[in-house]
């Protein structure tokens, strides 16, 4: 016979996996998104007794990071992505460098085999720790000697501290599956940078022996906008920004010029060129801001304030956190000198980007993007985009006065990233509006994930600029080969797929249709598609 008190106390144990989920919901983790598999059904059975978070399932584990990415950039918060072992985990690569490459704090629970030294071939096993320790902060592996309620803690830390970043903690389903351990004591992540106070003079001294100052503004500064509208505010210094940087100081204010780079605005080129003395808040000098170019700003001193060492040559390198560094500028504001002659000097370099001409009857992505600006300019809607022509015309022609209103994949470029990233900010911020602009190509990489809105119904706008070609590269090779090969594309027709999954979609094909389909679009209650039919051959 069963010996049904002991079968009793064994499942009155509590295990690793519900240990988890005890320290997940002590941190204030609120959202998972996530695709389950064996490895991981012991979280999943504890995830299924408990309230305080709700799993979000995608169709593709990619989408998972994508979208945690977008709940994290959106909300401030780390997000978490849980996972099975194999192919679960081998799907999550693309997102975890995503997210490494623009610095955002994701947490990966990633499920793993049994740990056995028995067989030599696993059903199911890869090596995790192998595969992404070039694209993640750190990598964890839950052992048998270990807590798992610390081990979570930890890697929390670790993508929270220092620069932000994705974290995978690996996780074998036999140590999931047995009892916890007691607490144990770990190592306390060393605090970021602080503001290096010995370096404050020269700092001074350089802004206010310099005529031409200009301040430009990186990703680095998601944290510290206050601190950085209050410090241009003292100084009326001129300001540009990297692709990540934008909306982190107002775009409306008189003294932002604009986005700099290879596909920048010219004012903010033309004021780049000008200057005598750059002052890089948060920016990483990526080689789309600097064209490439080893002499980028040769033409004057720069000082990089950035929690990051870099190995370029600088004026001042000043390693610290820009938040508690622009804290300590403010304390000493008194000290500096204000720039309002050459301010005065660059107002006539601020200019509105052009909508190109409509030399032919189809409708330009630059109109379009004006158009849809304007329209949603009321809503302050919280714009994701994918990677091509439509981000960076996106960039141009929006105006973002708030931080985290502007969502996009930096450093990597990944196309497919808009959508599930939608999600996450939709589940981050429900009452914004969500706005998903895309293009033809990059939808078509995770447009499975229309299931997940309609499931979970997510509000999100999607927006997809249809021009039947993979427009950046197209007008890559036509510049660079004088040719275009392989970038045509031959399309669904999108209307109907949002029809499969039971979701409202209309097609746009000339201007006076524009608004009128964007209208229906935001005032319908669930996930919308807007098919706008471009014109095939506009380059940025």
């Amino acid at each position: 016979m069963y010996n049904t008190s002991a079968m009793t106390n064994l499942l009155q144990v509590k295990t690793s996996a519900s240990a988890l989920i005890e320290t997940l919901i002590e941190l204030g983790v609120d959202s998972i998104f996530g695709y389950p598999g064996a490895s991981i059904l012991s979280i999943y059975n504890e995830l299924s007794k408990q309230k305080s978070i709700k799993h979000y399932l995608v169709r593709h584990e990619q989408a998972a990071v994508h979208a945690a990415e977008g709940y994290s950039r959106a909300s401030g918060k780390t997000g978490v992505v849980l996972v099975t072992s194999g192919p679960g985990f081998t799907n999550t690569i693309t997102g975890i460098a995503n997210a490494y490459a623009d610095s955002t704090p994701l947490v990966i629970l990633a499920g793993d085999v049994a740990v056995s030294s028995h067989c030599d071939k696993v059903f199911q096993k890869v090596d995790i720790k192998d595969i992404t320790k070039s694209i993640c902060k750190k990598v964890f592996t839950l052992t048998k000697e270990e807590n798992a309620a610390e081990v979570i803690k930890e890697a929390f830390r670790e993508a929270e501290s220092g620069v932000k970043g994705p974290v995978v903690v690996a996780l074998p389903r036999n140590i999931l599956e047995a009892p916890a351990k007691n607490s144990s004591e770990i190592s306390e992540i060393e605090s970021p940078a602080g503001s290096p106070v010995d370096k404050m003079p020269e700092f001074i001294s350089l802004i206010n022996s310099a005529r031409n100052p200009l301040i430009l503004i990186g990703g680095g500064c998601i944290d510290a906008p206050d601190e950085v509208e209050q410090f241009v505010s003292t100084l009326q210094i001129p300001v540009v920004s990297t692709l990540m940087g934008i909306g982190i100081y107002p775009s409306e204010n008189n003294l932002y010029l604009g986005m700099i780079g290879l596909n920048g605005v010219d004012s903010a080129n033309e004021a780049l060129s000008q200057c005598d003395l750059l002052i890089a808040l948060g920016a990483a000098f990526s080689d789309r801001s600097t064209c490439k170019k080893n002499d980028f700003a040769g033409n004057c001193k720069v000082i990089s304030v950035n929690i990051q060492p870099s190995k370029r040559k600088f004026e001042l390198q000043i390693n610290a956190d820009v938040k508690s560094f622009l804290k300590e500028c403010l304390r000493e504001k008194h000290k500096f000198h204000s720039s309002d002659k050459w301010r005065m000097e660059v107002d006539v370099y601020k200019e509105e980007p052009e909508p190109a001409g409509e030399t032919n009857s189809f409708l330009h992505s630059s109109f379009v993007l004006e158009t849809l600006s304007e329209y949603t300019k009321y809503y302050e809607p919280v714009v994701v985009t994918d990677v091509g022509q439509h981000q960076m015309l996106t960039a141009q022609f929006f105006n973002f006065n708030k931080p985290r209103k502007f969502i996009t994949s930096g450093g990597l470029g990944t196309m497919g990233f808009g959508l599930p990233a939608a999600i996450g900010a939709h589940i981050a911020k429900p009452d914004n509006l969500i706005l998903n602009i895309t293009g033809d190509g990059s939808f078509q990489m995770n447009l499975q994930e229309l299931a997940t809105c309609r499931e979970h119904q997510i509000p999100v706008k999607i927006i997809i600029m249809n021009n039947s070609y993979l427009g950046m590269v197209r007008e890559l090779q036509e510049k660079i080969y004088k040719t275009r090969y392989q970038v045509e594309m031959i399309n669904p027709d999108f209307t109907k797929i949002a029809e499969a999954y039971d979701l409202f979609a209309i097609r746009v094909k000339e201007k006076d249709e524009l608004i009128p389909a964007l209208e229906k679009a935001i005032n319908y209650p669930g996930t919308a598609i807007v098919d706008i039919v471009i014109d095939s051959f506009e380059n940025i």
